[in-house]
């Protein structure tokens, strides 16, 4: 069967859908203070997940490429948080070896059916949608929510009053600030420009503080400098302040930044949507599974 092209939302319909799916089917609560020194492991936005559960805790986080290292190199740890949307590619690998080490794993996914929850004492599933590949926006703003709380309805009505410009077509590269408050959701804005764009628009993502630093040494005409939650008055010739919801979160942070980057994809070429067929047989072979455009 020929692939559906209209399947492929951008990523501002795929927030409101997921805001929409968390208003009628609520997240479990999260509590994840099984260990003292857990090791949080996740791939790509799954570990940034990780970071914001356990921030400015003892948790060691690592990846794929460096969990064993880890485990090695670090004394004390006493269990596992593992997070992965689908509890398939590298998770049950990661799932056995820690266990095989004697240590217990607590699973955060969103397949009732995921392999690595076999080897797991413990996992949550949490609801999601069908979303292109790569999105993982109801995945693990689900789990987020879960951990905070925040109110899902409220949130998409802020998003649907939220007045953003028409022109961001004409700007190839943005510099995004978030409050430094929120530095571990940093990374997911800049996994979502590389994952939406690629080379096309260029993505820079930074704290208030961090932008501080010898970032705009190079100046471009054609830089968007937006502005989450904060009014930015000292960087970039072209600006954006976009507010965030009274006593915001990380939930509501990532539902607005997600939601602007989706508005910019909005106003350029369907970059995503013309390659991620080619990209999706391409990792299939690379991962050794069938990876589809679309994740149901």
């Amino acid at each position: 069967m020929a692939f559906d092209r209209s399947r492929i939302i951008n990523l501002d319909q795929c927030v409101l859908d997921a805001l929409t799916l968390f208003t009628r089917e609520k997240p479990p609560s999260l509590d994840l203070g099984f260990f003292k020194r857990p090791l949080v492991v996740g791939s790509g936005n799954a570990a940034a997940t990780g970071k914001i559960f356990f921030e400015g805790t003892d948790a060691v986080f690592a990846d794929e490429s460096t969990y064993l290292k880890k485990l090695e190199a670090v004394p004390g740890i006493d269990g596992c948080i593992l997070i992965s949307a689908s509890g398939g590619k590298h998770a049950p690998l990661i799932a056995g070896e820690v266990r095989d080490k004697g240590l217990q794993v607590v699973l955060l996914t969103n397949n009732r059916s995921a392999p690595a929850s076999k080897l797991a004492s413990k996992t949550y599933v949490f609801p999601k949608n069908s979303e292109p590949y790569t999105y993982n926006t109801s995945t693990y703003l689900g789990m987020i929510l879960g951990k905070t709380g925040e109110d899902a309805a409220e949130i998409r009505k802020f998003l649907l009053n939220l007045r953003l410009p028409a022109d961001f077509g004409k700007y190839d590269s943005v510099f995004m600030i978030v409050p430094d408050e929120f530095e571990s959701a940093r990374e997911m804005f800049l996994t979502k420009f590389d994952e939406l764009f690629g080379p096309k628009v260029s993505g820079r993502v930074f704290t208030l503080e961090q932008a501080k630093h010898a970032k705009t040494v190079v100046p471009s005409d054609t830089e968007l400098f937006i502005s989450l939650g904060a009014k930015n008055t000292q960087f970039g010739k072209h600006r954006l302040d976009v507010p965030l919801p009274k006593k915001a979160s990380y939930a509501s942070l990532i539902a607005v930044g997600y939601y602007v980057i989706g508005r910019i994809q909005a106003q350029h070429p369907p970059y995503f949507k013309d390659s991620i067929e080619a990209y999706a047989a391409s990792a299939s072979k690379i991962f050794g599974q069938e990876i589809k455009p679309m994740v149901d």
